[in-house]
């Protein structure tokens, strides 16, 4: 029979668009009903709508984010649940892997079939890894052959901040954005010049070192940076049929971002991002040095123009590869986006008014497939906030090349009942096209239809000083939802894809930060209901829980916390046949400037060493120790 899908990818991606390789399967009381959360919460925090990450600081409401409408606009002002994660944040973590910070934030589920290196899933509240729509500097990344962004090619080392955007934002970016949007932001140059020096070491022979320069110069400002991982890593199989060898990674990635400003109208600016990942994964025959190698890059030109105090413009080129690969088993993807858009924004008062065209273009190579396709879309908002109301209306038209024209539009409301509460209403429509290998593969078929989301929900906010409370309810159905079933109107006997099903993305996510005898508290809890409506049961590797709770204080020069992350038992198949138990992990963590310039950072994941799995047969790490030192000018 002939090989299907990825070998190595196939796994993890079962849970969100089956391969025909493995088939369907005030604040105190956040804190509070974290600590009653049965199964044990997990580490994140939030402000306004924003959660901190462990130490970080409090955002302030002031501070602009561009993920809800993509323009800027104070946290203050947001109706959409946003968190965002800063450098500080992502350093601190410890991690390895953008989807292991992701996943410490509310609404935030991660998948991996082994260590950092292998196919990874991450599900926004609850929905499918493929509709989440992701950005690096404006640039869209995305597989056509697996559908969702490669979360385990892209490197953390590069990345500078993170807003998450929980909720479909269908019409403001088209396609994708069914669960939410994640948009991934590199270092900018300020004045002067800032270099540093990173080095670290950890548990299973990982090795880490970064270096880099930013600054700003007259009119041009830049930042560049290198950066090399490797790991002996550990054997991402559980099963005796498998290689028993370590499935280690090593990874080389960089950055570089320049602008020019002009004069006061006209900037320019370029960005790049680059990664390239060889790494290790299991399959038969035994003795295979089985290796994935995985390269990626987001590349964008940009120019904005600031006309009058009123009006600005932006124009954006942009062009990303994900290109997949296996040794000794012959397999080869390779997915290139081209974007262009025009976004024009109209501030008066209190007033916003957007208009933006923009075109997407697919290419997609895996033989023997070698297609592509587009879309022209044409988006308009309008924003308005004074006296305590907030609202926020959003329509789009996208015309596909294939599928024709697809409408989606979107309503909010938010309302400040005091100075320190806001409430907040929304609705909106979403919708992501089949990717180029669910139609034109041996197991695709051409007709299949876009995927649409239905989505509406509430929130309630507190914020006063460093202590943020946060309750959203929601309801998402999908109809057309892609699954893989039976044999069908495809070439394969093996089965096809069919946009037949329905799923019901139901859940309420709650969110607090509180100081106290000057230890600062963080917490999170989700409970959610993934569901098939044609079936009744819940989406396969998804649970009905999950949450975080972290703690950290200053003590001597050093910052001290531990943080507990969670979940509730979930299904590893779509039929509910075969469970994957609970876990609670507790990590504990510290820092400290050991001399002027040069920050010391040390962790201990999963304290306890609990065996637990994310996908069954895969093994993830135990205990795991990782010490850095950072050298940065202040």
């Amino acid at each position: 029979m002939k090989k299907p899908l990825f070998p190595a990818r196939a796994a993890a991606i079962a849970a969100a668009v089956p391969s025909p390789s493995s088939p369907l399967r005030p604040a105190a009381l956040a804190v509070s009903l974290a600590l009653a959360f049965a199964a044990a919460p997990a580490a994140h925090a939030q402000d306004a709508p924003v959660l901190l990450a462990q130490n970080q600081r409090v955002p302030s409401l002031g501070e602009t984010v561009v993920a809800a409408t993509r323009t800027p606009q104070p946290l203050a002002d947001l109706v959409a649940d946003v968190s965002v994660l800063d450098r500080e944040a992502i350093e601190n973590s410890g991690a390895t892997g953008l989807a292991d910070v992701l996943a410490r934030l509310p609404g935030v589920e991660m998948v991996r079939n082994g260590g950092p290196g292998s196919a990874t899933s991450l599900y926004l509240r609850g929905a499918e890894t493929r509709f989440t729509a992701v950005y690096i500097d404006g640039v869209r990344m995305d597989s056509q052959s697996t559908g969702g962004a490669p979360w385990e090619a892209i490197p953390l080392a590069v990345i500078d901040r993170i807003e998450v955007l929980r909720g479909p934002a269908g019409a403001v970016y088209g396609s994708d954005a069914i669960g939410g949007v994640v948009q991934i932001f590199t270092r900018r140059g300020e004045a002067g010049t800032a270099p540093y020096v990173g080095v670290g070491v950890g548990s299973q022979g990982t090795y880490k070192a970064e270096a880099g320069v930013s600054g700003a110069t007259g009119a041009v400002d830049y930042a560049v940076g290198l950066a090399r991982e490797t790991s002996q890593g550990f054997n991402a199989r559980t099963v005796a049929t498998q290689n028993p060898d370590k499935d280690g990674y090593r990874r080389t990635s960089g950055n570089a971002r320049v602008g020019l400003q002009i004069d006061a109208v006209h900037r320019l600016e370029g960005t790049l991002v680059a990664s390239e990942m060889n790494s290790g994964y299991d399959t038969l025959p035994l003795g295979n040095d089985d290796r994935n190698l995985h390269r990626m890059h987001a590349l964008g030109l940009n120019w904005a123009a600031k006309w009058s105090p009123q009006y600005t413009t932006r124009m954006s080129v942009t062009d990303s590869r994900d290109r997949y690969e296996t040794r000794p088993s012959v397999y080869l993807s390779d997915t290139r986006l081209r974007g262009y858009l025009f976004q024009n924004e109209w501030r008066q008062g209190s007033h916003l008014v957007t208009a933006a065209l923009e075109r997407r273009e697919d290419h997609l190579e895996n033989a023997p497939i070698d297609r592509k396709r587009s879309q022209d879309a044409l988006a308009l908002g309008y924003g308005f906030n004074a006296g305590g109301h907030t609202l926020q209306f959003n329509v789009r038209h996208d015309s596909d090349s294939e599928f024709g024209g697809q409408n989606t539009g979107s309503a909010a409301y938010g309302y400040a009942i005091t100075p320190q509460w806001r409430a907040t209403a929304s609705v909106g429509t979403s919708f992501r096209a089949p990717t180029l290998y669910q139609r034109f593969s041996e197991y695709g078929l051409a007709s299949l239809k876009p995927e649409e989301g239905r989505n509406a929900e509430v929130g309630l906010r507190w914020a006063e000083g460093a202590g943020t409370f946060s309750a959203v309810a929601y309801r998402n159905r999908v109809k057309n939802l892609i699954v893989f079933g039976g044999a069908g109107g495809c070439p394969s006997n093996f089965g096809c894809y069919a946009s037949t099903a329905r799923a019901k993305y139901d859940g309420v996510t709650l969110s607090g930060s509180y100081k106290v005898a000057g230890v600062q508290l963080r917490g999170s809890v989700d409970f959610q209901n993934p569901r098939d409506e044609d079936t009744g049961r819940l989406l396969a590797r998804r649970s009905k829980r999950h949450g975080t709770l972290g703690a950290d204080t200053q003590i001597a020069g050093w910052t001290l916390g531990t943080e507990v992350q969670a979940s509730g038992r979930r299904f590893d198949t779509a039929a509910n046949t075969t469970v994957l138990g609970g876990y609670t992990l507790v990590n504990l963590y510290a820092s400290t400037r050991i001399a002027r310039d040069v920050t010391l950072l040390a962790r201990v994941d999963n304290l306890a060493d609990k065996d637990y799995q994310l996908a069954r047969t895969y093994a993830t790490a135990g205990r795991t120790f990782y010490a850095g030192l950072k050298w940065a000018p202040q």
